[in-house]
């Protein structure tokens, strides 16, 4: 079963990793952020080892983003970041798990200070 996990976050400046650059997790100290660092790029490593992590990615500041919306007399361009609000989308991780409750529990371990996770099953196509 393939699950992603959206990290929304809205670090300012822009960057990764995002506890670097919000209050949130700025707050915390020195120590406890180089355990959590260290941590979850263990984390990362073990899943990558046992399959269960596919890839991921950090992504670009939402403000050199650019969107397409179609329209009937042709595509419109725009300059982002295409919302308003106060959080973005900052990466995502793709999973390949044996179940949600097994996808529900690595997504607990993906939240961060300053960071929202959203898990979302990947759509299954009609064969």
């Amino acid at each position: 079963m393939k699950y992603v996990i959206l990290i929304h976050s809205n670090p300012q400046p822009w960057g990764h990793p995002t506890g670097n650059f919000v209050p949130e997790a700025l707050a915390r100290p020195q120590e406890e952020r180089d355990a959590g660092g260290a941590a979850f790029d263990a984390m990362l490593g073990e899943l990558s080892a046992s399959g269960e992590l596919k890839g991921g990615e950090a992504l670009g500041d939402p403000a050199s983003a650019r969107l397409y919306r179609w329209a009937a007399d042709g595509t419109v361009a725009t300059d982002g970041p295409y919302a308003e609000s106060k959080e973005h989308l900052a990466g995502f991780f793709l999973l390949d798990v044996a179940s949600r409750e097994r996808a529900e529990e690595l997504a607990s371990y993906f939240a961060g200070p300053g960071d929202t996770v959203e898990l979302r099953p990947a759509y299954v196509w009609d064969e």
